[in-house]
């Protein structure tokens, strides 16, 4: 049985379909996952980028393929009343519900679809205030060991070479995106392929640079 580690962000719609997505498309497989929350903005940060919803056009397109992709998969999404917001409630939420920092599905299904099934402010005091009673956290939610593991769970996805999320890392090999389930599937599966030089040797092309 392979074990996928499932990085995510509850800011990130396609880390949502992914998740939702995640049992229908490795069904008939023997698999576990341990889902990781970490804070999307530093994986940017680091790597000095903006989030796709910092970008004028690419922001909309964004939304509009998201609703696409949910309304193709059969996936319930409403856009949250204003979005990007600020995450890190909801992501010490989740880490909080476990004494690992690890959350299990109930408690990321409950906070993704607080976000992304409501059409609501996922920020509202009174609803988050509503979840944290709901879910039960097994320890402080702004308490330093929490904020310390959330930061853990950034640091070890960058040391990994993580760059967004939704990212699912199994045996040191990353699918990126909702849109890597199929080849998820495929690996998991034992498809040959992936200890080929089309996965390999990709990292080996030089890469030209413009000269100022």
């Amino acid at each position: 049985m392979k074990h996928i580690t499932f990085y995510l962000d509850f800011i990130s719609p396609y880390a949502y379909l992914a998740f939702e997505k995640l049992p229908e498309a490795l069904k008939g497989i023997s698999y576990s996952v341990t889902y990781k929350p970490l804070l999307f903005g530093g994986l940017l940060k680091h790597h000095g980028q903006l989030g796709p919803a910092e970008i004028g056009g690419k922001r909309e397109w964004t939304y509009r393929q998201v609703l696409w992709l949910a309304h193709q998969q059969g996936v319930s999404l409403q856009l949250p009343a204003s979005h990007p917001f600020n995450p890190l409630p909801l992501l010490r939420l989740a880490v909080a519900s476990d004494t690992h920092g690890t959350p299990n599905r109930y408690v990321c299904e409950t906070i993704f679809r607080h976000v992304w099934q409501t059409g609501l402010d996922a920020t509202d005091a009174q609803r988050t205030d509503a979840l944290a009673a709901q879910l039960a956290p097994q320890r402080e939610v702004n308490g330093g060991d929490v904020k310390d593991q959330l930061k853990s769970h950034g640091d070890e996805a960058i040391s990994q070479g993580l760059f967004g999320v939704p990212a699912m890392v199994v045996d040191g090999k990353v699918f990126w995106g909702f849109d890597a389930l199929p080849m998820l599937r495929a690996y998991l599966h034992g498809d040959a392929w992936f200890d080929g030089a089309e996965w390999n040797g990709v990292a080996r092309i030089p890469s030209e640079q413009r000269k100022k």
